[in-house]
């Protein structure tokens, strides 16, 4: 089976994105979110790739037996 990202149904603040790369890459989502941070306010351009990921990204499938997000 092939690794794919997907927006994270669980653990998410506003989209997803950040819960989805971290554990697409298996890092600590807070790493994540404070590198976002980061450049956002460095440049901006990760406010526009957060954004282009929120609208393209699929949701993760659910899983059997999990809980609704």
């Amino acid at each position: 089976m092939s690794k794919r990202f997907y927006r994270a149904r669980s653990g998410k603040k506003i989209a997803g994105v950040c819960a989805g790369l971290a554990e697409y890459f298996n890092m600590d989502v807070t790493l994540v979110r404070v590198l976002f941070v980061v450049l956002c306010a460095a440049g901006g351009a990760a406010c526009l790739a957060y954004i282009v990921l929120w609208a393209v990204a699929p949701v993760a499938p659910e899983s059997p037996g999990s809980p609704p997000a």
